[in-house]
């Protein structure tokens, strides 16, 4: 059966599509006005981490998800940080520039909670082989999005000024909260409360027990840690390699976002005819592969790597969100999505701080090559070491 003949899904997509437009428009826009208030590139880099920084408190927003209902705690996060947006109206010169940092951490803090609430709603309303498909279609969208909402983001800040993104921002979460107050759905009830401890580290000492999501969150986060890499590299490719100027990251991006539609499009059923494993280890191969063979110094195959790695993140990235709802029991949904949203997300930071570190002593194209190299390696820790493999792995969940 279709997943979008079931009612609750069909408002899930809604929502979220109105949220996630917010937040694509918002994020890039913030940075923009925080290099036009301080003509630093350093502030409005800064933007980005302070986005980040929340990863590291993705636990508590896990728990929060799995101890109470999560429909309302969708809806309360999206109405909370509506009203932070709303505070960029104090924002008029560099030295509010704190304001924007307090902003962007408290906004990602927030998209964590809905995110690990999210997980554990799309795991209620739907049966565990309609989860690919599910998790295609969110990604579908979200792909689509990065497309066109920093572009309308960039114009309104243009014509109207920072405070007009918030106002809109403000205005898709308004309408995203609204939608799901009218969602309806049966929720699996929360675990009787233990210790804090004990409760806190149960999306870990849950991946820990499951030997299949304990190789498949190493994996991916070496593999994330190293693509951190990509953030100093990306521009030297450009300039150094081909000559370009900055300018033409734009042209890439929107190469990569049409590979990531393609690859959203196309998850659900390669994983129902591969199954998640190795559609995880055949994206991480293609990422590797396309990041690694950007050392290359023309245009075309630039582009056709852009394409290849696009189509590859959707497909790995369902995988894993498809295998881990699957093999996590309900009410732990929250807090091991948290959790490894912050394995994954945590060593792309230190791999973005290490590359940055790193392009200064080499030649760009070694760090690419070695990149390319170690993401595709990664790949090898998933694969099953003997035939029937898996479905032992699977068995302690």
């Amino acid at each position: 059966m279709s997943v979008f003949r079931i009612p609750a899904f069909r408002r899930l997509v809604v929502a979220w599509s109105f949220s996630n437009f917010g937040d694509s428009a918002l994020y890039l826009t913030l940075a923009i006005w925080a290099k036009d208030l301080t003509d630093s590139d350093a502030a409005a880099g800064l933007v980005f981490l302070f986005l980040g920084l929340p990863v590291f408190l993705a636990p508590f927003a896990g728990q929060l998800a799995d101890r109470y209902s999560r429909r309302r705690i969708v809806v309360s996060s999206n109405l909370v940080a509506a009203v932070v947006v709303l505070s960029l109206w104090f924002v008029e010169g560099p030295s509010q520039m704190w304001l924007i940092y307090l902003v962007t951490f408290l906004y990602g803090l927030l998209t964590y909670v809905t995110s690990a609430a999210g997980s554990g709603l799309v795991k209620d309303m739907l049966a565990d082989d309609q989860l690919a498909s599910a998790n295609g279609i969110l990604n579908t969208i979200d792909q689509g999005l990065r497309l066109l909402s920093p572009l309308v983001g960039a114009g309104v800040y243009a014509a109207f000024g920072g405070f007009a993104i918030s106002v809109v921002t403000f205005v898709m979460l308004g309408i995203a909260a609204l939608i799901m107050l009218t969602l309806r759905l049966e929720e699996s009830p929360p675990e009787e409360r233990g210790a804090f401890w004990e409760d806190f580290t149960a999306g870990f000492r849950h991946i820990r027990r499951v030997p299949l999501l304990t190789r498949m969150t190493l994996a991916m986060g070496a593999a994330f840690a190293m693509t951190g890499f990509a953030s100093t590299t990306s521009f030297a490719v450009i300039e150094q390699g081909l000559g370009r100027p900055a300018e033409f990251f734009g042209i890439l991006a929107s190469v990569q976002g049409g590979g990531s539609i393609l690859g959203g499009i196309t998850a659900a059923a390669l994983i129902h005819r591969l199954g998640e494993r190795r559609v995880v280890a055949l994206g991480l191969v293609m990422l590797g592969v396309g990041l690694g063979v950007m050392a290359v110094p023309e245009v075309w195959v630039v582009v056709a790597c852009e394409v290849l790695v696009g189509l590859s993140i959707p497909w790995f990235v369902v995988g894993f969100v498809t295998l881990r709802q699957r093999l996590t029991p309900n009410r732990l949904q929250g807090r091991v999505s948290a959790f490894t949203s912050m394995a994954l997300n945590g060593p792309q930071v230190g791999g973005t701080a290490s590359g940055a570190v790193l392009i200064a002593f080499l030649d760009y194209r070694v760090l690419v090559i070695a990149m390319g190299l170690s993401v595709a390696l990664c790949a090898l820790a998933i694969v099953p070491s003997r035939p029937g493999a898996q479905l032992a792995e699977e068995g302690a969940a």
